[in-house]
């Protein structure tokens, strides 16, 4: 019978703004596979070399011996250990990033709810930061037991210390207040950000150059042992999120509401917290800090498909992974041979669609 209720609940939520969109929302969804297909395919045969992506991927298909060994060595190369890595990787955070968006907005019950707004990014930062910093001083036994696990589990831990607090701060009596909720993740975004300062202050020259570029977000450093290390952590978060999908249909309603449709609402917070936690922290410590990407692509899809969670999950890691793709191929290409930070192209597309969604006419929670 609950799980009747939480179907009940689920459909009433979802064809609340106009209608039922469940067919609409499935043939959207096929259309972003399609979409992020022909971005990864974009993104392997794009880039400031010339190496061939096209060539190697017949080469893989078919077999056919190249005309030139030494070249088509190259590119195998290139694609193989620069290429594609890279592209899982930004599969991977585009996917988290999007998906953690869309799940912290249906928890808060606002749109504005986001990793970076909030201050999730900003704590993973923190602890990601604090571990390349003091990783060989305060934090030399840590980094020690731990390896190449040190890095993304600071970011991790740093980020549910945020979400928690942040949680904590703007929930009373078993409502989330929106104006705490915004001014709490500020104000605690602005202190992660100082102390982030404080660590930056006591980098050496090296840090200091690594830090920059990472704090403006970028694909760069992606290589197959980093997709080792944080590939789990991400693919085990986005795994459970679309478990959380009829329980954040019922949360629309009221937790009150959800409570008496069965919902358990604790476990569904902290589950949520901690799934959006571990995608975010772990795509931090990668990729630095990539904005926007959390906002603007549930935004888009709610527009396209509404307010289901069912499909607004799957969707978002799908729109999520091709629009950091693309993000990434302009970055790696407008100023070739040099890169630009991808966070600075996610900020640029990002920031007007934001400016946008707040002076619209019918107001943010028509959304």
């Amino acid at each position: 019978m609950a799980d009747q209720s939480i179907a009940g609940a689920a459909g009433r939520v979802a064809m609340a703004a106009d209608g039922d969109r469940s067919a609409r929302a499935r043939t959207v969804i096929l259309l972003l596979t399609l979409a992020l297909a022909l971005s990864m395919l974009l993104s392997l045969i794009s880039g400031a070399s010339d190496a061939s992506g096209l060539g190697v991927v017949l080469y893989w298909l078919t077999g056919t011996v190249p005309a030139d060994p030494a070249l088509a060595a190259r590119d195998q190369l290139i694609v193989y250990d620069i290429r594609l890595p890279r592209i899982l990787l930004g599969v991977l955070i585009g996917a988290a990033l999007a998906v953690s968006g869309a799940v912290m907005q249906g928890l808060f019950r606002n749109p504005l709810a986001d990793p970076g707004l909030i201050g999730v990014s900003a704590g993973s930062s923190l602890g990601a930061v604090a571990i390349i910093v003091l990783g060989t001083t305060w934090f030399a036994p840590v980094t020690m037991a731990l390896g190449t696990l040190a890095l993304p589990l600071a970011a991790f831990l740093g980020g549910m210390t945020v979400t928690l607090l942040l949680h904590a701060v703007a929930t009373r009596q078993g409502r989330t207040s929106v104006a705490t909720m915004l001014l709490a993740g500020l104000a605690i975004a602005a202190l992660a950000m100082a102390l982030t300062g404080v660590m930056i202050f006591m980098a050496d020259d090296r840090q200091l150059r690594d830090l920059t570029f990472w704090q403006l977000g970028s694909l760069a450093g992606a290589t197959w042992p980093k997709i080792g290390t944080v590939g789990p952590a991400i693919v085990l978060a986005l795994a459970t999120m679309p478990f959380l999908s009829r329980g954040l249909n019922a949360l629309a309603l009221g937790e009150a509401t959800a409570g008496h449709l069965g919902i358990p609402v604790q476990r569904l917070k902290y589950t949520a917290i901690v799934a959006v936690s571990a995608a975010v922290g772990a795509s931090v410590a990668v990729s630095g800090g990539i904005g926007f990407i959390g906002i603007v692509v549930p935004h888009l899809l709610r527009l396209a498909i509404g307010p289901d969670n069912r499909y607004l999950l799957p969707a978002s890691a799908l729109l999520g992974a091709s629009l950091l793709l693309l993000a990434d191929a302009v970055a790696r290409t407008i100023v070739a041979p040099a890169e630009l930070p991808i966070g600075i192209v996610t900020a640029v597309a990002g920031a007007p669609f934001f400016l946008w969604i707040l002076l619209r006419k019918r107001g943010i929670v028509d959304l």
